[in-house]
């Protein structure tokens, strides 16, 4: 854990942030309204003796306590879908509505993607962006086992994707996924300085890109699964120029303000309008996101 010590003078109680990357991480999933009601899903997996608790802040969320959640036959069948727990903000900060015109920009494997669409009820146009071949077929399968009719998926560098206007966009962004500790300690062995600025400049051709994607007045979330300031609030301010920040809360889920110093150096008070999730706070991985209207 000494890689997380360079967050000590920004993390709130950084003992308790360091003994919960210590603790384990239940499963957690998503039900999938494309598929089956809430009721019904629930009544699936106890039929299958999975043991399910509804999260306090969103009554689609699940943590489970089952070492084969991945094999449930509520999720072969896409009634509910594994997915990280705080994966399931930055959907609901986009806010998508029927009818509109959405890109996820970096989509695979397709959690979010699916979110959004479900939260459109399959009306309107989402988007899926992912460069990666390799990583396609897992984002067709999702599309296709949850459901998610409304789903084009495209293959382009984000960086380059040509063409919109699009009413909301999502760039989940790739990151060093520091967040991800309580699961896979090893990430945190990947990560440096280098690492971490050598990502920030993906990052920063991921999110001016989608702000160019973006209509006038139009929404864009960034995120990411990390801590580290050089792939959060760096990026964002690299891009308030072209935005302007709303501030994040979601009720019942606890966030820290976005910093607005690092490393002696000042960056923009308007970034405290981001968010940081921290393990110790709601019990979960590590997150961050940022909501963005175009100018």
């Amino acid at each position: 854990m000494d890689w997380l010590e360079r967050y000590r003078r920004i993390v709130p109680d950084f003992e308790d942030f360091k003994a919960a990357q210590q603790r384990r991480l239940l499963p957690s999933a998503r039900i999938n309204l494309l598929k089956t009601e809430r009721s019904r899903a629930m009544e699936h997996l106890e039929e299958e003796g999975a043991k399910a608790r509804p999260f306090e802040w969103y009554p689609l969320g699940l943590q489970l306590d089952s070492e084969r959640a991945g094999k449930l036959r509520a999720n072969l069948l896409g009634y509910i879908h594994i997915q990280e727990e705080l994966s399931m903000v930055p959907p609901l900060v986009l806010d998508p509505k029927p009818g509109e015109r959405v890109l996820d920009l970096c989509a695979s494997p397709g959690s979010k993607t699916t979110q959004i669409s479900q939260m459109m009820g399959n009306r309107g146009l989402v988007v899926a962006n992912e460069p990666s071949l390799s990583r396609i077929a897992p984002l067709r399968s999702n599309c296709e086992r949850l459901g998610a009719l409304n789903v084009a998926i495209t293959r382009y560098d984000g960086r380059r994707f040509p063409r919109g206007p699009f009413d909301k966009v999502l760039v989940d962004a790739p990151c060093s996924s520091e967040g991800r500790a309580r699961r896979d300690p090893k990430v945190l062995s990947r990560c440096s300085p280098k690492r971490s600025l050598d990502l920030q400049r993906l990052q920063i051709g991921l999110l001016k890109n989608a702000l160019r994607l973006a209509r006038a007045g139009g929404l864009v979330v960034y995120s990411t699964c990390t801590y580290a300031p050089e792939e959060n609030e760096m990026v964002v301010e690299s891009a308030l120029n072209e935005a302007r920040l709303e501030r994040i809360s979601i009720p019942g889920l606890r966030e820290s303000p976005g910093i607005t110093e690092w490393d002696g150096s000042d960056l923009s008070e308007e970034l405290s309008c981001t968010a940081r999730y921290y393990p110790h706070m709601n019990d979960t991985g590590g997150f961050f996101v940022a909501r963005l209207i175009k100018n």
